[in-house]
């Protein structure tokens, strides 16, 4: 692979032939956890007293830039950085220069990151900087109080902070609010205006079955968007839309603010035929899907050998078994989580 990749990293003479799984979907979209360490403990993702992996099992910034450069080569056209919170990594900032590469070669499409905003007052310039023109902000309450409660650790004013600092950058904002039954089922109409009033687009998502979460129960916390989308019709105008990021949101306009809603079902509806999505972890590790425990080991091949030939190898291999769609669900008779790795270990 190293006759054809250039000096930058991007492909060369058409580049290499791309990533296609079993099912004929183009595999285009990479998600990085570049951490599974957060200065948050949110309910829904991380147990209180988290034990977290040694640092001598991450991959380098470098080894990280290495894997995500050979994914461009093989056609990967979006990258998105997560964690954890990617933005807690030591001098992760040198990775997302790094990357913006690609974005001025013109092999990638789009950079960009998932956070939960708290380091945002601190690096929203640099990302512009870098080549990063639109974030996913993680932010489930506008009550303090509530936010406390949710995330364990945070505080509300450092975020709002941080996104006026991303809105100043010239970043574009959209925030991930994961619907939780009796916690913020009675905000979604404030969260509506306040995204609208701000110019953020907003996304519910439902809460995922990953990971031991100790006390707190993941049934308990599961509110179907079918029943937040019924709630919002009340109030607010949504007409469909045909707007797509990449990701499974399905997008609509709100008619009343002008902000698009999204809505990411894995429960209640999947949209695992058009999954164009694979993961890599901090360790190296692949997930073809984020429902499944099949995974691929990246970091022995890429540590056993300068040349990419036998990382290109691993890759090709694990997407040749990507499955058609994930496993999710939540019920009484099912005890435990149905993916027993937790999601800031796989990334956000």
């Amino acid at each position: 692979m190293s006759e054809i990749i250039t000096e930058g990293g991007a492909p060369a003479d058409g580049g290499l032939p791309p990533l296609i799984d079993p099912f004929g979907r183009s595999i285009s979209y990479l998600r990085v956890s570049v951490t599974d360490r957060c200065d948050f403990r949110c309910v829904y993702c991380m147990s209180e007293d988290m034990s977290f992996l040694p640092k001598a099992e991450i991959l380098s910034l470098e080894e990280l830039d290495r894997v995500c450069s050979t994914f461009v080569a093989l056609g990967t056209r979006k990258l998105r950085l997560t964690g954890g919170e990617p933005l807690v990594r030591k001098n992760v900032m040198s990775l997302f220069r790094s990357l913006g590469r690609h974005l001025r070669s013109g092999a990638l499409d789009e950079l960009t990151l998932t956070t939960n905003g708290s380091q945002l007052t601190r690096f929203a310039e640099e990302l512009r900087d870098a080549g990063v023109r639109r974030i996913n902000v993680s932010l489930d309450t506008l009550d303090p109080a509530k936010f406390r409660a949710i995330t364990r650790w945070g505080k509300l004013e450092p975020v709002v902070d941080g996104l006026a600092a991303a809105k100043a950058a010239g970043l574009a904002v959209k925030i991930n609010c994961v619907a939780l039954k009796g916690v913020n089922d009675d905000e979604f109409d404030r969260m509506v205006a306040w995204c609208g009033e701000h110019g953020f687009d907003l996304v519910f998502i439902e809460v995922m079955p990953m990971g031991d979460l100790g006390a707190e129960s993941r049934l308990d916390q599961y509110l179907p968007l079918t029943r937040v989308r019924a709630q919002l019709e009340e109030r607010w105008t949504l007409d469909e839309t045909d707007y797509r990021t990449g990701g499974p949101a399905r997008y609509a306009r709100c008619r009343e603010t002008g902000q698009r809603i999204g809505f990411i079902t894995p429960l209640t509806h999947n949209f695992c035929e058009s999954c164009n999505r694979v993961r890599l972890t901090c360790t190296g590790t692949l997930y073809m899907c984020l429902g499944q425990e099949d995974a691929a080991d990246l970091r022995g091949p890429l540590r056993a050998s300068e040349d990419e030939a036998a990382l290109v190898s691993a890759i090709r291999d694990a997407v040749s078994r990507k499955p058609r769609g994930h496993d999710f669900v939540i019920d009484r008779r099912r005890h435990g989580p149905a993916v027993s790795r937790h999601m800031s270990v796989t990334g956000g």
